[in-house]
């Protein structure tokens, strides 16, 4: 094989390399792109956790492949006026018991996602799991949560269980309008933050009253 030959191979060897890795950036940029644009604030906060973007771009496609597993189901009519109810009640109750109000909003939250399909396991698991659909309101139900660690041990005041409430009530109005898992989810991350962000003003502006 002649020296002609061998170079011939050579570059043609790299070139193929060359368009390899190029291949290989665009998939990454583009599962990137993706994951930034279905989970908004969430891709960051993982991002800057892990400290490796790889990973956190992984820990989110799991995120996303176990919550397919799931059979998530829109909640029927009866289902959405019985919980809007309990939560009013709820927000009744904070007048007189603000600790107690703020509790019963967390075990409400709860009793929404499991039925409608999220197996709830622990506070951890049921924020990873929400992130994938919710992920405009998922860092206020982390804020809520600690406020409501805070109220289990006395140190929460009634402002901070007032904020709580709003936290707990832009997820609860999330959970009680989204489709289930057969349905297109035609809102981005972007228009949930867009509306979440509305909502929490308007709450801020006018109270506990929706």
């Amino acid at each position: 094989m002649d020296s002609q030959t061998l170079l011939t191979i050579g570059i043609t060897v790299a070139v193929c390399a060359l368009i390899g890795v190029g291949v290989w950036m665009a998939v990454n940029q583009r599962r990137s792109r993706r994951l930034k644009e279905q989970f908004g604030p969430e891709y960051d906060r993982v991002v800057e956790r892990s400290g490796n973007r790889s990973s956190a771009e992984e820990e989110l496609h799991q995120r996303e492949e176990r919550v397919k597993e799931y059979k998530i189901v829109a909640l029927s009519e009866h289902d959405r006026s019985h919980y809007q109810d309990a939560w009013d009640r709820v927000q009744n109750r904070f007048v007189d018991d603000p600790r107690g109000a703020a509790m019963e909003a967390d075990e409400l939250i709860f009793d929404v996602m499991e039925r409608r399909g999220y197996p709830v396991n622990g506070f951890e698991q049921a924020a990873a799991d929400l992130s994938v659909d919710h992920p405009a309101v998922v860092e206020n139900y982390r804020a809520a949560s600690a406020i409501a660690q805070r109220n289990r041990q006395g140190a929460a005041g009634t402002e901070d269980l007032r904020q709580a409430l709003v936290y707990y009530r832009a997820l609860f109005h999330d959970l009680l309008q989204s489709p289930s898992s057969d349905e297109p989810r035609t809102a981005t991350a972007t228009h949930r933050a867009e509306r979440a962000q509305s909502h929490n003003s308007k709450n801020n502006r006018g109270g506990l009253r929706a």
